[in-house]
């Protein structure tokens, strides 16, 4: 029998508070709202020199600086097919269809998403957390990181090595 090796992280530090909008069924535009989202992600792979899948802190520290630059933020998707998102110095003006936004842009996040659901934000707070760990000499075989944004409403992204 051969063994495998996970770590999870799932802390209460990895909440953050932020405003967006979804679009759906081709034309239909949330309205503006927010959520208190929570981030867990697990690690698996073999155990390096030092006993690890990976090191803890380095994970938790990685994690913890991405969802601080998601908090109190509005969460705005820079690759959808109809939502324009324009930023200049000062502000960043979002139209959809005959709606239109305008934030200051110290309050915006721009995502390389096609729209800020649940599982893609998965996928960008993932990407963000292997490239991360990486510099650091981390590279797990699987990594699975899960969103929550309503207390048991989670996306989920995995990568397998």
């Amino acid at each position: 029998m051969q063994n495998s090796y996970r770590v999870r992280l799932a802390k209460e530090q990895f909440t953050f508070c932020a405003a967006h909008f979804i679009t759906y069924a081709g034309n239909i535009c949330e309205p503006l709202h927010g959520h208190n989202y929570t981030v867990s992600a697990e690690f698996t792979g073999p155990l390096d020199e030092n006993q690890y899948v990976v090191d803890f802190i380095a994970a938790r520290d990685a994690l913890m600086a991405i969802t601080s630059g998601l908090d109190h933020r509005m969460l705005l998707p820079t690759s959808h097919p109809t939502i324009a998102v324009v930023a200049d110095d000062r502000e960043v003006t979002v139209t959809f269809e005959d709606r239109r936004w305008v934030f200051p842009k110290g309050d915006c996040v721009l995502l390389p998403v096609s729209n800020t659901t649940a599982e893609l934000l998965a996928h960008h707070i993932g990407e963000q957390l292997l490239a991360s760990l990486a510099e650091q000499g981390f590279a797990p075989a699987r990594l699975e990181v899960a969103v929550d944004e309503c207390q048991g409403q989670q996306g989920v992204c995995v990568w397998d090595a």
